[in-house]
């Protein structure tokens, strides 16, 4: 048990890595830009590019993990969940506070859906579900339905696949489940991987602020290392919760995002919820998935070289997805600049319409233009008396 083997056992790999806490802090990213800029406009909230200190050859940074981010920039995966030891809760992002403060609640813009996660995972869990069972140390997480949010917990920035697990286990359960929810959910669900240098931040928030993922972490056991004659008990205490948390990915809308001219699907759109400050993309055949609470949503499309588009979407509460199709239609000047690159003719209707952008930026200028002057007129009255 973790009680002999010591807390650290596994944690870190032969370069000496804690991958525990070895993916890119984009949170601090993202925390300084919206305490720098004065334009909230046109602060991001997703896909945060990763720092390039990070990126190069010679930052700290585990093969392992490096292949993971590869792996994650590559499939559009949609709900994940890593398992640790040592512990009985389910926690959910953000992992690290804002202000390195030694605990406090930091939830994302999708709380109430992360919460929903962790509650669908802890609630149906065998272990985790039974009301008698005793603490595994000083906190008592039974109060808390079993579930809290990561930062509220601790200081420690990241979660991932070793943070409680010892290597003993990974081979044998830990493998079994990954393997698991890939084959029966790919690309939807995606196996955690490990984990993070101490330095930086954890797989969770990496996944909600980088990509499209939400993902929780499940410290599934009080013992980091259980005997392998243990582990088929480990998988009945999980195979319900993990089976019903898949089906979470049926929990909100998903639809194809096309060109209403070519009906081709269109990649990298943004999909965004009006009141949720964060947003997704569309994959590169313009399909997307977007978790949601049930209830009444406006959605607005956005990409580049395009009108914009909202509408209505209903989330019910069956567990199934709502279908939300978009069809957008290119801006007059990406459709100009579309036929020109091909060497066509522009035709009549497209002459129409950028004439009537012409006239209505020349008015717009034009007003702009006498209203400067009519200033600089009063301006000068003012001055002579």
């Amino acid at each position: 048990g973790s009680e002999l083997s010591g807390w650290a056992l596994g944690r870190y790999s032969y370069e000496g890595i804690d991958m525990n806490n070895n993916f890119a802090d984009l949170n601090t990213v993202m925390w300084k830009a919206i305490e720098l800029e004065m334009d909230k406009s046109k602060l991001i909230n997703h896909y945060f590019p990763i720092p390039e200190q990070y990126t190069s050859e010679e930052a700290f940074v585990a093969p392992e993990t490096r292949a993971v981010i590869s792996w994650m920039q590559t499939i559009p995966f949609v709900l994940s969940a890593n398992f640790h030891g040592g512990e009985l809760v389910v926690t959910y992002p953000f992992d690290m506070t804002r202000d390195w403060a030694p605990r406090e609640y930091t939830p994302t813009a999708d709380d109430s859906f992360f919460r929903w996660l962790a509650t669908v995972y802890a609630s149906t869990n065998h272990v985790l579900s039974n009301p008698d069972r005793r603490p595994c140390h000083n906190k008592d997480f039974v109060r808390h339905n079993n579930i809290i949010n990561g930062a509220d917990w601790h200081t420690v920035p990241g979660s991932g696949y070793t943070d409680h697990i010892g290597h003993s286990v990974v081979p044998q359960f830990q493998t079994v489940v990954h393997l698991f929810l890939c084959i029966l959910y790919y690309p939807v669900l995606q196996w955690s991987g490990p984990p993070q240098d101490h330095h930086r931040a954890g797989m969770n928030d990496f996944s909600y602020l980088h990509t499209n993922c939400f993902e929780v972490t499940v410290e599934l056991s009080c013992d980091k290392f259980p005997h392998a004659s243990e582990l088929p008990i480990e998988w009945e205490n999980n195979k319900e919760s993990l089976l019903i948390y898949m089906e979470q990915v049926h929990r909100g809308i998903k639809g194809v995002i096309r060109d209403k001219d070519t009906d081709a699907g269109i990649a990298d759109a943004v999909i965004k919820v009006d009141e949720i400050d964060h947003h997704i993309r569309s994959a590169f055949d313009g399909d997307y998935w977007r978790l949601l609470n049930p209830g009444d949503y406006e959605i607005t499309v956005m990409a580049e070289g395009y009108i914009p588009v909202t509408r209505s979407c209903r989330v019910e509460y069956e567990q199934y997805p709502t279908i939300c199709d978009f069809r957008l239609t290119k801006t007059p000047k990406q459709r100009l600049r579309d036929i020109l690159a091909k060497g066509g003719k522009i035709p009549k209707d497209l002459q129409l319409r950028l004439r009537q952008l012409r006239m209505r930026k020349l008015r717009a200028t034009t007003k702009t233009l006498n209203q400067r002057r009519i200033a600089q007129q009063q301006r000068a009255r003012r001055a002579h008396h």
